[in-house]
């Protein structure tokens, strides 16, 4: 039986037999194979879900390279507890994503508006213009994203990144019913947060 685990194991980073308690079992153990493969299944989303909060490659990088830290070391802690309750680690990593780049641009808005006002002079500079303007905004998005509550925050990423509202719900832990609604006021909350940051009221927010 466990030589067949590991051969679902190489089958590839999309698809594994391996329930989640099972790997965070190995992990405590210290299976490097398990990590490796929570690593590659889960990776891509947990950096876009970070780029997407701090709008920067090498920061995002690092944060997530602390979440899965984060993972390996919960799994060492709960390996007590691994097999009397059911974990989700997709869910866990979204979460602990989020609140560590929520963390990361709370912590940045008096840096990000004394930057606004050294925005150097565009003018006289081919296509700067724009770049300043595109600038602006993400500063105002993350400025606004930082007045939000964490979930509301993680809603709005997760759906702008695809995710579907069974996801959501379970990265979340909501009822499936709830998360339109949730996502609703999600995006009022973001809506007059951007106003109140200075927003460009052009930039449309979807639901």
């Amino acid at each position: 039986m466990d030589e067949l685990n590991k051969s679902d194991e190489r089958r590839g980073d999309s698809v594994t037999t391996l329930s989640d308690n099972l790997l965070l079992e190995r992990i405590s153990r210290g299976d490097a194979a398990s990590f490796e493969t929570v690593f590659h299944q889960h990776y891509d989303r947990v950096y876009g879900l970070l780029f997407r909060l701090v709008g920067n490659r090498v920061e995002a990088e690092d944060l997530a390279q602390d979440v899965f830290l984060k993972l390996y070391n919960h799994a060492y802690r709960q390996r007590l507890f691994l097999r009397s309750r059911e974990h989700n680690i997709s869910a866990w990593l979204y979460r602990v994503a989020t609140n560590m780049g929520y963390n990361a641009i709370r912590g940045r808005q008096r840096r990000w508006q004394r930057n606004m006002t050294l925005v150097p002079d565009p003018q006289g500079i081919p296509g700067a213009e724009t770049e300043v303007e595109k600038r602006e905004v993400a500063t105002a998005v993350r400025a606004a994203l930082a007045h939000l509550k964490p979930r509301q925050v993680q809603l709005l990423l997760m759906r702008q990144m695809g995710f579907s509202y069974a996801e959501c719900a379970v990265a979340c832990n909501i009822a499936p019913g709830s998360v339109g609604t949730l996502l609703s006021r999600a995006a009022k909350a973001f809506r007059e947060a951007y106003e109140d940051v200075g927003g460009d009221q052009r930039l449309e927010i979807r639901d």
